[in-house]
């Protein structure tokens, strides 16, 4: 039997997951870590991205979240994201939309600019767009 661990995945607007999990993966400000029970307490910011939640009983669901915190504990994890939807209501043409769109404004260099603000977005939609790419991979 599979030891599991239980894990709450919430956003500002909603609880998006509750439940017992084999192993929970993400990508942390050192890289990409996974989770399963007995991990060592931590807690690290998240980059924007996709989280793969193993379930109890094998069963994958994969998330977008687009930056958050991420806690362990001996007996819960506890994801808290800025913004964190199931990949499968990703909208892909809003995020090829957005990448384009930020693109754009990093390349134009003149009148009233915020790079920071262009690059966060730019960033933002790529990982939109990695999320749709993991959760066909894992369909398939």
């Amino acid at each position: 039997m599979v030891m599991t661990v239980h894990c709450d995945v919430v956003s500002a607007e909603e609880k998006i997951f509750s439940g017992l999990v084999e192993v929970l993966t993400a990508t942390g400000t050192e890289g990409e870590m996974g989770i399963q029970y007995g991990h060592a307490p931590l807690l690290t910011a998240l980059k924007p991205g996709a989280v793969r939640i193993v379930k109890q009983g094998g069963e994958e669901e994969v998330l977008y979240v687009s930056g958050g915190y991420l806690e362990v504990q001996p007996n819960i994890i506890t994801l808290m994201a800025d913004t964190a939807v199931r990949a499968k209501d990703v909208d892909e043409a809003a995020a090829l939309e957005a990448q384009k769109e930020a693109e754009k404004a990093l390349a134009n260099k003149t009148g009233e600019f915020e790079y920071s603000r262009a690059a966060m977005e730019l960033a933002e939609a790529a990982a939109q767009l990695r999320t749709l790419q993991k959760l066909r991979k894992n369909v398939r």
